[in-house]
């Protein structure tokens, strides 16, 4: 297993990797089928994040197939610059085998070396998985969203968590 920065040569496998997700979970943002994003136009965005200097998406590869990722998506004026919002999928297969771990270690180390201040991100309150890791790498709870997502036809509560470095 290597935990990598994204390029713009992860494009299409990228693009592949987030639609199996969307496929295989209700905790991503989108639904199956929702995702419209064509090669060149992530190709684009990955050369964008890249170029922002306080993005990045790393990415788990396993025997050259992306298993999962962890967009860093960092604040855009200088009130949040120090802020990271962060998004994380691993196909199901994968899990519990300490790639999400490695994936929060490696962001850590890049967001401490670019300067970022907090971490923060959100997850659904039934997504126990989820708060485990998030609890376990050091996120702590910060609030409720009440009936934030829609999803399989109810309404879904998400906590804020976050951690300072």
């Amino acid at each position: 297993m290597q935990i990598r920065k994204i390029t713009e040569a992860d494009a299409e496998d990228y693009i592949e990797l987030c639609k199996k997700l969307d496929d295989e979970t209700d905790f991503m943002m989108l639904e199956p089928g929702e995702r419209i994003t064509n090669v060149e136009q992530q190709k684009n965005a990955i050369h964008s994040l890249l170029a922002a200097g306080n993005s990045m998406v790393f990415v788990a590869e396993d025997a050259g197939k992306l298993v999962g990722y962890l967009g860093a998506y960092g604040g855009e004026f200088r009130r949040n610059k120090h802020k990271v919002y962060v998004v994380i999928g691993i196909l199901q297969e994968y899990t519990g085998q300490g790639i999400g771990t490695a994936l929060f270690a490696e962001t850590e180390k890049w967001a401490r070396k670019m300067g970022a201040h907090r971490l923060e991100l959100t997850v659904m309150v039934h997504n126990e998985a989820g708060l485990a890791l998030y609890r376990k790498v050091g996120f702590e709870i910060e609030g409720i969203a009440k009936d934030s997502l829609f999803v399989n036809g109810r309404y879904v509560d998400e906590y804020y968590m976050a951690k300072i470095l």
